[in-house]
């Protein structure tokens, strides 16, 4: 079955406008002091709105799978960054868009014309399923068996807006590769497919619980081959089985990973099946239609033209243009230094793509992005055009083109100053290295703290934001990192950490490991298995003397890009959840959820009642354990902990745990929704007034973690 709905059909847009509409209450309740402000945290960051660095303003993310977008969407986003915000557009590491400087009032505005523009913002951030990644070339690769685009947006369709995901300990980051060369990173991620053909069936080979961040981990394969039509089923079981078993209290044990190596492998895996009665699509049929439109493709008929740079001309054609699998066109990328974008350079440059290439723009997890269908005579046009843009740049995805995440600029995590950094590498390699200009041996990424959004631990060379202290002062750091990355026959590596260096010693540490890789390596070895030869200990002796701070100077005590001694500033993160001290408020969610449930089952979607119910349930034994001051860590410790706390009060329930998993392991039909929906209001209307008997007291405790 296919359930994949047009961006225009009505069901999707009443969604989006009944998402505006809840946003812009939700906005005024809580700036009238009739919502908790933690409370109303978690429900902005499902809709795409960031606490910021800087007080009273936010980050506006979008939510762009596999980093799709036409040029009349780039000029709307360029419009809106320019109406309601400091008129600049970044582009992530994971295919996005965001904006910054948004005040909380005119975000529902942006929303409305991010759909009117066909995009949207829901479940970009927070607990959710966030943007789902893909090669940038899928579709034109010429390595590719067949297109991941319309599996990639079937995904993205199917779990946007499912109860199964709204309320997850953590998020849940999916990523597709067009081959076998894994340019999406899917040994990084909670979920990476690789396609794959068996006897003319397409597949995929499925990976499961990477991750990045302090504690990096390589994927488990789960499939050396899974049919393509089970893919989506195969998601969604196990993401109800991380929903229920994840953590939830600590924060920085509750993504997938940290589960898969708690329970072990195969325990997850079994548990992943026994889950597949609940599902309603045992098999998902994706329409491979949904492929973005092309527009009117150009002709190959452009006159000669000299371009304005011819050396660079060279460079440019060498690093940034590939030759599609369609004979006679080409894949385009364009270098967006620091993944920044100015809303006039935006919109002037959609009309350039629009003349030279098709409609079908991707952005890349380079920062960048990648034109498509561009005939061989538009090449020396296009390469004048993005240079008039300041975005001619060659060395696309090669030594000089550094990730790096915006850091102190606007994060609240941020330690250090990574696109500071990142400017002053980028310069070192140009001058002093001209050459690595066209070489991809070693990619550099920057992180302003170990969370990782600048992927360090994916690089080559890495390095995240840090501090030491000196005395009684303190100076800007950065963590050195070796060895991560993707190797060029699709090997995933973890960088190893090294040692921590003052930020303004960095371009030294590039000095040395450039030079100790040239003196050392191998003819034709690869970075990373040069790394592994050497071990850590090796990389540690040779920048040892850099770490030293016995004399440190005080320029050493200035980030980069800063005009004032650093000062550490590190704010709380709005990754993964927020608190809530109201059960009052707790028993209210569990009977939204009801209400939900009723909904879907009026939709004819009695998977997705079933889900509510549960969540109903869950919601209300939580808020009554909470209300005894016992720790919720995860749901299934939930339903087992009620049973013994409350089980004498709730007699007419055999064994608590058992009565809500039914879920589990029964068919979703109408019939069985029906009667588990009622018995989860009699539930909930029970916990209502057992909580209303109780004396009337306030808990402190993580209302979003369980």
């Amino acid at each position: 079955m296919n359930s994949t709905v047009s961006p225009t059909s009505p069901d999707l847009q009443a969604a989006n406008q009944a998402d505006i509409a809840e946003l812009t209450a939700r906005i005024y309740a809580y700036q009238r002091g009739k919502e908790d402000e933690d409370r109303f945290k978690h429900y902005r960051l499902t809709r795409g709105v960031y606490g910021q660095r800087q007080p009273g303003v936010h980050m506006f993310r979008t939510k762009i799978p596999f980093g799709h977008i036409t040029p009349s969407q780039l000029i709307a986003l360029a419009n809106i960054a320019e109406k309601y915000t400091n008129g600049r557009l970044h582009i992530t590491t994971r295919q996005n868009i965001q904006m910054h400087y948004v005040k909380l009032n005119d975000s529902p505005a942006i929303w409305q014309e991010l759909v009117d523009a066909g995009m949207t913002a829901r479940e970009a951030c927070g607990n959710t399923v966030r943007n789902l990644t893909a090669s940038p070339l899928a579709g034109v690769d010429p390595e590719e068996l067949f297109d991941v685009s319309p599996y990639v947006y079937a995904s993205f369709d199917h779990f946007l807006r499912n109860p199964i995901c709204q309320e997850m300990g953590r998020k849940i980051k999916p990523a597709f590769s067009s081959s076998d060369r894994d340019s999406a990173f899917t040994y990084f991620h909670d979920f990476g497919f690789i396609p794959r053909m068996k006897e003319g069936r397409k597949g995929f080979k499925v990976v499961i619980g990477g991750g990045l961040g302090a504690v990096s981990m390589v994927a488990h394969t789960a499939f050396e081959f899974l049919p393509a039509d089970q893919i989506i089923p195969f998601m969604e079981a196990s993401i109800r089985v991380f929903d229920r078993y994840g953590e939830r209290e600590k924060r920085m044990k509750a993504r997938m990973k940290f589960l898969i190596k708690d329970l072990g492998f195969d325990r997850f895996m079994e548990l992943v099946h026994e889950e597949w009665p609940a599902i309603a699509h045992k098999s998902y049929e994706v329409d491979e239609s949904l492929l973005p439109k092309l527009g009117s493709i150009p002709e190959d008929t452009f006159p000669p033209v000299e371009p304005v740079d011819r050396v660079a001309y060279a460079e440019w054609c060498q690093t940034n243009v590939l030759e599609q699998k369609q004979k006679g066109y080409h894949a385009v990328a364009i270098r967006v230094p620091l993944g920044n974008l100015e809303a006039e350079q935006a919109r002037l440059l959609a009309e350039v793509i629009r003349k030279y290439a098709s409609d079908d723009i991707r952005l890349s997890v380079q920062q960048g992005m990648v034109l498509r269908f561009v005939p061989p005579s538009a090449l020396p046009h296009l390469y004048n055009g993005l240079y008039a843009l300041d975005l001619g740049l060659p060395g696309y995805d090669t030594t000089a083109d550094i990730t790096a995440c915006p850091g102190t600029d606007t994060c609240a995590l941020g330690v250090t100053n990574s696109t500071g950094l990142a400017q002053v590498l980028e310069e070192l390699v140009r001058k002093e290295y001209p050459e690595m200009v066209t070489e991809d041996d070693i990619r550099i990424k920057i992180s302003g703290c170990m969370n990782a959004c600048g992927q360090h631990m994916a690089a080559n060379i890495g390095f995240h934001g840090s501090s030491l202290r000196v005395g009684d002062r303190i100076a800007p750091a950065m963590q050195v990192v070796v060895g991560g990355g993707i190797a060029p026959d699709g090997r995933g590596f973890i960088a190893q950490k090294v040692i921590k260096v003052p930020t303004r010693r960095v371009p030294d540490v590039i000095r040395i490991l450039f030079q100790d890789y040239r003196d050392h390596a191998n003819d034709g070895e690869y970075y990373n298995d040069y790394a592994e030869r050497q071990g850590k200990r090796y990389f540690y002796g040779l920048l040892k003397s850099l770490g030293d701070t016995a004399e440190i100077t005080d320029e050493e005590f200035y980030d980069w890009g800063q005009d004032d001694e650093y000062k550490q500033e590190i704010g709380v993160g709005e990754c993964a959840g927020v608190s809530l001290d109201v059960i009052g408020a707790i028993l209210n969610d569990s009977t939204d959820k009801l209400k939900s449930a009723a909904v879907s089952l009026q939709a004819d979607a009695p998977a997705d009642a079933g889900y509510h119910a549960y969540s109903a349930m869950v919601t209300a034994a939580k808020a009554l354990l909470l209300s005894e001051d016992l720790k919720c860590n995860t749901h299934i410790g939930i339903l087992r902990d009620f049973q013994e706390h409350f089980g004498d009060r709730f007699p007419e329930i055999d064994n608590f745990e058992n009565y809500v998993l039914r879920i589990k392991n029964t068919e979703p039909n109408t019939a069985f929704s029906s009667t588990y929906i009622a018995e989860a209001r009699a539930f909930v209307t029970k916990a209502i007034a057992t909580r209303e008997r109780q004396l009337d007291k306030t808990v402190v405790s993580e209302y979003y973690k369980a």
